[in-house]
């Protein structure tokens, strides 16, 4: 039987049980979307590809599932390069299809061509420009399975035209099988002995925590774990879900705008256990002082993480959820360290994530705060990038694996409302909140056209300080308040926005009624647009300056 290169392409994602794709049609991809026509496979028209590929990020995120992008060649290709370079810092599992020219055409500066392969190299596991047709089904069930293996991460197909138009005959694929991408799941058991002699011979061991353990489905294997051993733990932004906010020993998130008893943890422990966090400038500003006079594990599925930033111990390459599998038979002395779970306890009542309140402005943290109270907790929560993102993982409560979607590594404005929409989609029955800043929420609020067509309920909120908050916290702390570019003189109205977009809004200005009118919106079955018009001078606290150590904090305000 023969087959166009179309019909392969939507064969082969029915293969590969795809729910949906996000994309953007145009020329280079006519054939393509004259396929998706029949509706095998449903397509979200996003309005702009950079939209397409971060709700798919969104909806890996929520679903643990590699989301699926397809654009058109030249300027939509470029367009997802950003979203691209997010996943591959994230290790997000994508499939992005770009359409490309046709193959006589390569090379030749023909009307929307774009060296995708060339653009995407560093940012990419890896990329493909197919050029015959009957590889086709290979290389899509390849790709597949590289974006969702080992350390997950975005994989491109680049597809001229031509491709999608040949036929050929369809031929028995066989199992993928590449020599020479091998990821170790299973971590040597010598390594295993030593963490564990390594942590009962300690006096202050220390669990740090990051998107690993989400990646791999590893939370309630980690909970029985910390049950288990009753080790203090520390998360990284993207680690946030994995232990329930309430959790006595939890110590909240670490790093630049951490808690200060996640920070004096840090600093203070003798044996530290990072599982699946690859010690980044935020967590570690200083990196040899943070390994000082301490004891460090890592695990980690990629190898060449260990070892890049902090030399590392105990190295053991594994996948988490089989690293923390083979630590729960092993046999911990809770009461060797007790001492120092009290002192860890000390710190936390000691110095809360705090704020100074007041009736006479909205404090964006007591907002949140508040929005984690209404949400018990629950919501998947979707945010933007700058000072709403950090004062979201301070003061929302989290308790659930994937609960939180946000861009961490590239630290991507534009991110949160395609993100949110993409986690929505991937979670129809579960309340999603997204918050976004009045910067961010400028870049990629057309999105917002999503939420009528495909009948979604999300809560956006939109803490508008009037500015790029975090860019004029910045200003204010290191560049003698000379506040360059940062704010915005003139804003439009967000609320006729909303209206243009059929949405349902509200702007709330009182801290008086912020409770009850918060209470009033989320009581709203539809989606909705919640303006907060917030403190402008508000700055994140505490931080760790950079290049400064963890317990050199400033802003702690301690009882």
């Amino acid at each position: 039987m023969n087959k166009s290169g179309t019909e392969l392409f939507i064969d082969s994602l029915l293969d590969e049980e795809v729910e949906m794709i996000f994309g953007y049609p145009g020329g280079a991809v006519l054939p393509l979307y004259d396929g998706l026509y029949d509706k095998k496979i449903p397509h979200i028209l996003t309005r702009h590809e950079q939209g397409a590929v971060h709700a798919a990020e969104g909806y890996a995120k929520a679903s643990g599932k590699p989301g699926v992008v397809l654009v058109t060649s030249g300027p939509g290709a470029t367009n997802v390069i950003t979203g691209i370079a997010d996943a591959m810092s994230d290790s997000v599992p994508l499939i992005v299809f770009t359409g490309q020219v046709a193959s006589s055409g390569i090379g030749k500066d023909a009307f929307q061509e774009a060296d995708i392969l060339g653009l995407t190299v560093p940012i990419t596991k890896y990329n493909y420009q197919v050029r015959r047709t009957e590889d086709l089904p290979k290389v899509i069930k390849e790709a597949f399975h590289i974006a969702t293996t080992g350390r997950k991460g975005p994989v491109v197909i680049d597809l001229p035209k031509d491709i999608t138009l040949n036929e050929v005959e369809v031929k028995q694929l066989d199992d993928v099988n590449i020599p020479s991408y091998q990821p170790n799941y299973m971590p040597h058991p010598n390594q295993i002995k030593k963490v564990v002699k390594a942590i009962n011979e300690s006096e202050r061991p220390l669990f740090l925590i990051g998107a690993g353990i989400h990646h791999s489905d590893s939370t309630q294997e980690f909970r029985e774990l910390l049950e288990n051993s009753k080790i203090p733990v520390v998360s990284t932004l993207l680690g946030l879900g994995v232990v329930p906010t309430e959790n006595e020993l939890f110590l909240g998130m670490g790093g630049m705008h951490g808690s200060y008893a996640a920070n004096q943890a840090l600093m203070d422990a003798d044996v530290l256990i990072n599982i699946g966090s690859r010690f980044d400038d935020r967590l570690a500003s200083c990196p040899k002082s943070l390994a000082k006079n301490k004891t460090i594990i890592h695990v980690d599925i990629d190898p060449a993480e260990i070892g890049k930033i902090i030399p590392t111990d105990i190295p053991i390459v594994g996948d988490a959820k089989e690293v923390i599998h083979l630590l729960n038979k092993e046999t911990f002395n809770p009461e060797n360290y007790s001492k120092w779970r009290q002192t860890v306890q000390d710190y936390q009542e000691e110095a809360p994530f705090t704020y100074e309140e007041t009736v006479e402005e909205i404090k964006p943290q007591r907002a949140i705060e508040l929005i984690g109270e209404i949400t018990n907790g629950e919501a998947i929560v979707a945010t933007d990038v700058g000072q709403h993102q950090m004062w979201t993982a301070q003061f929302y409560p989290f308790k659930n694996q994937n609960q939180l979607i946000t861009s961490g590594g590239l630290g991507t404005m534009g991110y949160g409302i395609p993100a949110g929409i993409g986690a929505q989609l991937a979670k129809r029955d579960k309340q999603v909140v997204i918050i976004v800043g009045d910067g961010g929420f400028q870049m990629t609020n057309q999105e917002l056209a999503i939420l009528e067509q495909y009948e979604l309920s999300p809560k956006i909120v939109l803490i508008n300080n009037h500015s790029l908050g975090m860019v004029r916290q910045w200003q204010e702390s290191f560049f003698n308040e000379r506040r360059s570019e940062s704010v915005f003189d003139n804003q439009p109205d967000f609320q006729k926005m909303a209206e243009a977009y059929h949405l349902k809004s509200v702007k709330l200005n009182d801290a008086k009624t912020l409770e009850e009118d918060l209470k009033a919106a989320f009581s709203q079955k539809e989606a909705m647009v919640i303006e907060i018009n917030c403190s402008p001078t508000e700055h994140v606290l505490p931080m760790v300056p950079p290049g400064k150590p963890n317990n050199e904090m400033i802003g702690v305000v301690k009882k």
